[in-house]
């Protein structure tokens, strides 16, 4: 890879070595995950590379290629303003495509007591931002993207990269997150508007430790404060759907999967504000054994 910009990170479990034709997305990377661990001996789980899709959108309307280890064929470049997003994207896909050691699912995740809450559900749901306001109350932050789970131990694995937050929910933590943990605001993304928040520092420091899934939620934004009962059948089909790896993994993900439905309290949760869902997982988590 020789011309590129390097930056090797480490998240939880998986090291990336990130390539770039550019240095600004590196330097956004190196000040945003600047207390993560550093990986000094070379080696990495991924590579991702970010380039121009042609020689000359490195200088004409600069646009910026997602591949690595692993890629979309057809995944569309994003502008050069958008590369820290690029870059994110690119370690996603390096996961969701290629890590074999846990069962992934697309979910966020807090700890508190040693036990973990899990929360998924689709795009606006809200858990991003839950899992964030929760990870400013006490709870400590585990993973935004994804869940680990470890299919021989049953516990959840850290995975607290940056905090990807979308539209309203920028304003409505900018109220309780100071402005040094927040990344650029990116406009106009595929997903609208993104800026990315630094996960508080004990989630850095106790990225190695792990929970017991204790409650699985999958919560609605924006109709009436209730909790419903999910069958287990409608669980573990959202979970596979949920799941990135679920099918890779074959008869340890099966396994590991019905456990977790088995085991885990699941609720499904509706609200209209944070203040209402907290309210919610508190009387839950209080019923806990």
């Amino acid at each position: 890879m020789a011309g590129l910009h390097h930056l090797y990170l480490t998240v939880g479990p998986a090291r990336f070595r990130v390539a770039s034709t550019w240095r600004q997305p590196l330097d956004q990377l190196a000040a945003l995950y600047k207390d993560y661990p550093a990986s000094s001996d070379g080696y990495a789980d991924f590579t991702v590379r970010l380039e121009p899709e042609k020689p000359w959108r490195r200088y004409i309307r600069p646009s910026v290629n997602i591949s690595g280890d692993y890629w979309l064929p057809d995944a569309a470049p994003l502008p050069l303003s958008q590369s820290l997003l690029a870059a994110e994207m690119g370690m996603n896909l390096q996961m969701a495509l290629g890590w074999r050691r846990h069962l992934l699912l697309h979910a966020s995740s807090v700890e508190k007591d040693g036990k973990a809450l899990l929360m998924t559900g689709l795009s606006g749901s809200g858990k991003s931002t839950l899992s964030a306001m929760l990870a400013e109350k006490g709870w400590r932050f585990m993973g935004d993207e994804f869940a680990l789970l470890n299919p021989d131990t049953d516990m959840a694995h850290s995975f607290p990269r940056l905090i990807s937050l979308k539209n309203e929910a920028i304003a409505a933590m900018q109220s309780i997150v100071s402005e040094g943990r927040f990344g650029p605001l990116m406009r106009g993304t595929p997903k609208g508007d993104i800026r990315h928040i630094v996960p508080p520092l004990e989630a850095v420091r106790k990225m190695a430790d792990t929970a017991k899934p204790a409650l699985l939620l999958f919560p609605r934004f924006g109709y009436d404060p209730a909790l419903r009962d999910m069958g287990k059948s409608e669980i573990f089909v959202r979970l596979t759907q949920a799941s990135t790896n679920y099918v890779a993994l074959g008869e340890s993900g099966f396994r590991a999967l019905t456990k977790f439905v088995d085991t885990v309290p699941t609720k499904a949760m509706d609200y209209q504000s944070g203040e209402q869902a907290e309210e919610l997982i508190d009387s839950l988590w209080s019923q806990l054994p």
